[in-house]
């Protein structure tokens, strides 16, 4: 028996990275998973892997009301959707700003506010908000809007578990390091055009994990998974460093 075994779940950002590997690894431990995402194409591997997939656009109140509906009440809602912003605080425009505080923690906002009270009438659930280690736990250099927005979210995910406590409802933040990722090849990319080289870009990533390598998706999913199953009842409010021992040092 998998140890999620008659839980309904759904994953935000299904398409990629830590959400299309924490999707597959609840569906291969039972859950029923909703794996979404704003890009359809993306979700094809995810439904040979046992999941339903949908698409999702989580900045859009309508297309939430439209997920809940096709869902129904939920036992544990995964907010994985989010976006990395590079820079300080002078190369933050409005428009950026804006743009990271909607998509980072007010479609969480408004996931966690459609699909509570589903949580509520039957009881109980678990909500897993994905923050980063770069927010209130370390500062981190060119990532101004990224962590303050992944700062927010530790707030939204404690203010949720105290409210919310004795009515059955867990809410959990997983903060995690530098994750290999299409998108963080996207951002190595980037950097490797200002550094002479991708390669040379990934060795400054790397140089700053202390176990020297980066995480991968696998790890962080192993830890999803645990917080979604009952095996972590007793557990709430919490932040979940996972970053390899970046945050201490």
């Amino acid at each position: 028996m998998g140890r999620l075994e008659g839980k309904t779940c759904l994953v935000s950002a299904a398409g990629q990275g830590i959400g299309k590997a924490s999707a597959l690894a609840m569906a291969r431990e039972g859950a029923k998973v909703w794996a979404t995402d704003v890009n359809e194409q993306a979700l094809g591997a995810l439904q040979d892997g046992g999941c339903v997939v949908r698409l999702l656009d989580v900045r859009d109140p309508a297309s939430i009301a439209a997920a809940v509906e096709a869902t129904g009440p939920l036992d544990v809602l995964f907010n994985c959707a989010g976006f990395v912003a590079h820079g300080g605080i002078l190369d933050c425009d409005e428009e950026q700003w804006a743009f990271s505080l909607d998509l980072n923690m007010t479609a969480m906002y408004r996931m966690i506010r459609a699909y509570l009270p589903g949580m509520l009438d039957n009881g109980g659930g678990t909500v897993i908000n994905m923050s980063s280690v770069a927010s209130s736990v370390i500062g981190a250099p060119n990532r101004f809007v990224y962590g303050a927005t992944k700062a927010g979210v530790i707030g939204i995910t404690k203010a949720l578990a105290a409210d919310h406590v004795t009515q059955g409802i867990r809410a959990h933040a997983i903060c995690p390091g530098t994750v290999e990722s299409p998108s963080l090849d996207q951002r190595m990319e980037a950097l490797g055009q200002q550094m002479g080289s991708f390669e040379a870009a990934k060795n400054s990533f790397i140089s700053r994990q202390p176990m020297g390598r980066l995480g991968t998706p696998e790890e962080i999913a192993s830890l999803v998974v645990y917080l979604a199953s009952d095996e972590a009842t007793y557990s709430t409010g919490t932040v979940h460093v996972i970053d390899g021992g970046w945050s201490n040092v």
